[in-house]
């Protein structure tokens, strides 16, 4: 059962001292969040722990955080408290806010410790002396182990985004962590949802806890439209051009399934003449800060991310988020769609999906209580006319330095001097505007079907998309469709080939392919094999068995979700015959 809170309007209220209320004061916060009315009292008048149930964006570093700053004693020059967040990028976030909160406190030391870092210079700003640690799991332990973190005085410790931190494999790490600390500590754990992992480890390291919740879970922002646009597969990144496009002001973020997908669509956006970059994995550390930092400063207008990527980062003002591809998880969209439509402003999250995903879309409006609208893709001229008018509406609104052009103009009106008002006007705006003219009228626009699940839909998606191929593997070679599946995406560098029946025979597999893609594979499966079996795929004129095809799927989704790992010949001459392996 929840307690009852008296709720505040002034964060003086709630019993923070001055120093803190005029630094808060200087950021601008205004009101309490719901979260911070509840968990601050909490935390400062006593010492139960505290389960916090709260989204992200909600102000949970606020609610923890300035309660145990106002309880640092700064003669103590040991660790008091320990803050654990799953990434780097929100370790570095929390320890920047914390600062903010305590600049008028003199004395009072935080240092963030993560993996990526030269972990030398954070052993010796340790040394120096320290309040409070803010870490990732991996890097406080190997501290731990290396007897540069004491926590013997740690009188509070925070578990934050525990489910992420759960999610990633951080389980042992937090046990190990949690069994160094003092039995009698107080512990504030903040999720965005109480799975059985959370409840837990809860259970195990928490004692009395009260238990709070600021809104209900798993629902989508009241402040977020939640968009649709159902698409072929070959129509994707057409159909994300053209959101960015008809949203000349946007500011968001594109999440992917894959790293790979993820560098791609950068890649195009970028060749495309936007303000754009990529966040993945594969990035070191001060290649992540610098795209973050950029991202931030609104240089970057659009990022493109994995969900791994993008844990933690925590971004203001973003108009859009944008799916690409769905996640597996509909939870996974609750926490992607919530990054915007913050702080009472609007926002929008948007899915560019295909029909054969219904059921996906049908379990995230169910578990996240929302509704999708679907929309038709902005057509070229509506693009057109919204860019124009965009950039007539900068035009109007541009602020003229007389100083700084006065001794350009002359020489300006000189050489436009030939030209009409009206005809200058036409020049101006043709040279802004004409490589959208230039590119949609050469496009034809995207046409969404809505009766994808008809017969005669079905029959024409066949006759006009997929082609029949055969491909020299099948049942005595161990073949399975997750595999031949995976093995086609790798030829093909992507995870958006549309693939319709396979039936796989003895000693070969016929297979529908879509069919703008089916030349490529032909001619890039020379360089590639299966288990040594070097690959020869061709055009079919055999019949698919379709119910044969259906049972081998159903079989097929049964199995390990492992797949098999496939290797280049090229590599695999390179390196003694070696099998080259892929991560998906």
């Amino acid at each position: 059962m929840q307690p009852n809170f008296k709720t505040v309007n002034k964060f003086k209220d709630l019993g923070l001292q001055s120093s803190l209320l005029k630094a808060i004061d200087e950021l601008g916060f205004v009101n309490p969040t719901p979260i911070q009315n509840k968990s601050i009292p909490i935390v400062l008048n006593s010492s139960r722990d505290l389960i916090a149930l709260a989204q992200t964006g909600t102000g949970k570093t606020a609610a923890f955080g300035l309660p145990l700053i106002q309880q640092i004693e700064l003669k103590n020059k040991n660790i008091q408290t320990i803050v654990l967040c799953p990434t780097r990028e929100l370790c570095i976030q929390i320890s920047k806010d914390l600062i903010s909160y305590s600049k008028l406190i003199n004395g009072l030391k935080i240092i963030p410790v993560y993996g990526g870092a030269s972990i030398e210079n954070q052993i010796k700003s340790i040394k120096k002396g320290s309040h409070v640690i803010v870490g990732t799991p991996g890097r406080t332990k190997d501290l731990i182990k290396r007897k540069v973190l004491n926590f013997n005085y740690v009188d509070r410790v925070v578990l934050d985004e525990a489910d992420e931190m759960l999610s990633m494999g951080f389980k042992d790490d937090l046990d190990f962590i949690l069994d160094t600390t003092k039995k009698d500590r107080q512990t504030l754990l903040f999720s965005a949802t109480m799975s059985k992992e959370v409840r837990n480890i809860s259970k195990k390291f928490m004692k009395n806890a009260e238990e709070i919740t600021v809104e209900k879970l798993n629902s989508g922002s009241k402040n977020v439209e939640h968009n649709i646009y159902y698409v072929s597969s070959r129509d994707k990144y057409a159909t994300l051009k053209r959101i960015a496009d008809y949203n000349p002001s946007i500011y968001g973020i594109v999440f992917c399934r894959t790293r790979r997908e993820t560098k791609d669509i950068s890649k195009k956006f970028i060749k495309d003449g936007y303000n754009a970059d990529a966040i993945h994995g594969d990035l070191s550390q001060s290649q992540r800060d610098d795209v973050m930092s950029r991202f931030r400063d609104g240089i970057i207008q659009i990022l493109i991310a994995t969900d791994v990527a993008a844990r933690g980062l925590d971004v203001n003002n973003l108009s859009h988020v944008i799916n690409y591809s769905l996640p597996d998880d509909p939870e996974v969209y609750t926490h992607r769609s919530g990054r915007t439509g913050r702080a009472g402003n609007k926002g929008i999250s948007v899915v560019i999906s295909n029909s054969r995903e219904g059921r996906k879309i049908k379990s995230i409006e169910n578990k996240s209580q929302i509704k999708f609208i679907k929309k038709d893709v902005p057509t070229g001229k509506d693009i057109c006319s919204k860019q124009l008018f965009n950039l007539i509406e900068k035009i109007e609104k541009v602020k003229v330095d007389e100083k700084q052009i006065s001794p350009f103009l002359p020489e300006i009106y000189k050489k436009l001097d030939w030209l009409s008002r009206e005809d200058l006007i036409k020049h101006f705006v043709s040279a802004e505007f004409n490589r959208f003219l230039d590119y949609y009228k050469g496009n034809k626009d995207i046409k969404i079907n809505n009766d994808s699940n008809s017969k005669a839909t079905k029959t024409e998606k066949k006759r006009n998309v997929f082609e029949n191929l055969s491909i020299n593997i099948g049942r005595k070679h161990s073949v399975s469709p997750i595999e031949l599946i995976t093995l086609i995406n790798r030829i093909t560098k992507t995870n958006d080939v549309e693939i319709g029946s396979i039936d796989i025979r003895q000693s070969y597999t016929v297979f529908e392919i879509d069919k703008n893609v089916f030349k490529t594979l032909i001619d890039k499966s020379k360089d590639f094999d299966f288990n040594g079996i070097g690959l020869n795929i061709k055009k079919s004129k055999d019949k698919i068995d379709k119910q044969y095809s259906k049972e081998k799927r159903a079989k097929s989704s049964r199995k390990s979700k492992s797949v098999s790992k496939y290797s280049s010949r090229q590599s695999r001459n390179k390196n003694k015959k070696k099998r080259r392996k892929f991560r998906r």
